[in-house]
């Protein structure tokens, strides 16, 4: 009786527990067709890469831990891959989705990706990483929402609007890509776009709070944003809940996401929401409206000025931002339960970017070395063992002064590795730098040379991580990264052209011990090209 007693207890508890795991961490499956189409976001037709008929693309609501299930039908003339711009991927470089990791969906084929949004909350977005398709569209919305045990430090909003703002070309793709292939740089963008259109609209009830997840999904600018009479409250930044400071405006660099609070508190009629290029000669405008339900009046007056090209300003912006020491983010733990600033790293690395003129044509480089994609993704060739793909430390940790060339440039790192990373720029134009695989403690932002003595200005303590971080002109930044992702990871400049023109590298994170504790094994469905076809999947 008591044997029977205790097993039956056994099979409830393990029903319970089974029940719990699925329950909070769900499956959800997708389907996506990718195709052409017409559009006119510049009143000019023009051909736009739509994800089920969409431009953009379908936003991608998930929730903490959920295990996705996409798959993606590729109905364009060229191979197409989608990448997962912030999502970590733990464990499972494998679904990457840039040409270092898989091999591109030929066209009318399919690939099914499988990962998970592991211990991840926040505002992000998936873009096209092939070609220039990213200039065409093929772009959306990844947003990660806490699980509901899970506590957010802020009350729930009455409203969510994801809100995707990026320069824009009335030039199609093809042609984009024809100007780098001959050795030119892009030309300046012809305009902005919020959610694909000139002028959107966004609805609420007076006196209440929404929340706006803005992300720079554009190629090269980067842009302010504000809100005609209203403030915007800053709740999180790239999966980091922060300090919950006010500003009338914000800067937001390629590829990067914020998240903000903005409370309906004004008279009630319509006000311009406005993105305009910063850092840039000629400034592109771009305006939507804030719309209160009972509004009895359009949009009227100025369109709201932003910052002048002053880059201290945005600096100083830059260094508000700050880790919520007492929040949690995706686990209950508080984020400053996590001491980085009191951890020794183990290497430093120093990315100087260049823009050489190499057989003639424009490039752009990383120590002297330009990035080329090879016939094999690098995470193929290091798995199947494949000789002639790429070389482990092709680049220096450091600038060398040599002259450039080009290579496909991989920096061997070792699993659990803490490592100072400093970008270095020389060059008079802002930069944006994006780690595929993980998140990063932004600590420093200064001008001029990089020195030992630069550590002294470190935020030690409260720097917020995020996953893509601006360099100014003539500065530098330093991030502290913490190598737990074992995987070929791409490190890239976000701004597109200088990334399809070489500026970009691999991190492979190496443990010698095989464990899927450490990493996931080859996916069963995985796309074979170049010198790993005809090798066998176990």
């Amino acid at each position: 009786m008591g044997r029977a007693v205790l097993l039956c207890l056994l099979a409830v508890f393990s029903f319970w527990s089974f029940s719990v795991v699925r329950g909070e961490d769900a499956y959800k499956y997708y389907t996506w067709t990718v195709t052409y189409g017409a559009a006119s976001p510049l009143g000019v037709s023009q051909q736009v890469i739509l994800i089920n008929g969409q431009f953009p693309g379908p936003t991608l609501d998930t929730v903490t831990n959920d295990n996705i299930i996409l798959n993606v039908i590729n109905k364009l003339d060229q191979p197409f891959l989608l990448t997962w711009n912030g999502i970590k991927q733990r464990k499972n470089s494998w679904q990457d989705g840039v040409l270092g990791t898989n091999c591109p969906i030929p066209p009318n084929s399919n690939y099914t990706y499988k990962f998970q949004t592991k211990d991840q909350i926040g505002s992000y977005t998936y873009f096209p990483s092939t070609l220039m398709h990213r200039a065409a569209g093929g772009f959306g919305a990844l947003n990660v929402y806490a699980r509901s045990v899970i506590p957010v430090p802020y009350a729930r909003p009455a409203g969510d609007y994801s809100l995707l703002i990026g320069d824009w070309y009335k030039t199609s793709h093809r042609v984009l890509q024809q100007i780098l292939d001959s050795g030119k740089a892009l030309p300046f963008p012809d305009g902005i776009l919020i959610n694909g259109q000139g002028r959107p609209s966004f609805s609420g009830d007076q006196g209440k709070t929404y929340m706006f997840r803005i992300s720079n999904i554009g190629l090269s600018t980067s842009f302010n944003f504000r809100i005609q009479g209203h403030k915007l409250k800053l709740v999180e930044v790239e999966g980091s809940h922060v300090l919950q400071n006010v500003y009338d405006s914000l800067d937001i660099h390629v590829g990067q996401s914020v998240t903000v609070l903005v409370t309906l508190d004004q008279t009630p009629k319509d006000y311009y929401i406005v993105a305009s290029t910063r850092f840039t000669q000629t400034v592109l405008i771009a305006t939507g409206a804030l719309h209160y339900a009972n509004s009895g009046a359009p949009v009227s007056g100025p369109v709201p000025a932003g910052p002048t090209n002053e880059v201290g300003w945005s600096i100083d912006q830059a260094r508000s931002y700050r880790w919520n020491l007492t929040s949690n983010a995706a686990r209950p733990n508080p984020q400053g339960s996590f001491h980085y600033g009191t951890i020794t790293p183990t290497r430093t690395i120093i990315l100087a970017n260049t823009a050489p003129i190499i057989n003639g044509k424009q490039r752009y480089a990383v120590n002297g070395v330009s990035y080329i994609n090879a016939d094999t993704p690098l995470k193929l060739a290091d798995y199947f063992n494949i000789p002639g793909v790429f070389s482990i430390n092709s680049i220096q940790s450091s600038p060398s002064g040599n002259g450039a060339s080009l290579v496909t440039s991989v920096l061997g790192t070792s699993h659990h590795d803490f490592v100072e990373v400093v970008f270095q720029n020389n060059e008079n134009a802002i930069q944006s730098w994006h780690l595929d695989g993980y998140d990063f403690w932004v600590v420093g932002f200064g001008a001029g040379q990089w020195t030992q003595a630069s550590r002294k200005t470190y935020n030690l303590v409260d720097a917020l991580t995020r996953h893509t971080t601006q360099v100014y002109p003539n500065s530098w930044t330093t991030i502290l990264v913490s190598l737990d992702n074992q995987g070929m990871w791409n490190l890239r400049s976000a701004m597109w052209g200088r990334q399809y023109l070489g500026q970009q590298l691999y991190l492979r994170v190496y443990n010698p011990t095989q464990n899927l504790a450490n990493e996931y094994n080859i996916p069963n469905n995985a796309l074979l090209c170049g010198k790993a076809v005809g090798r066998r999947i176990p």
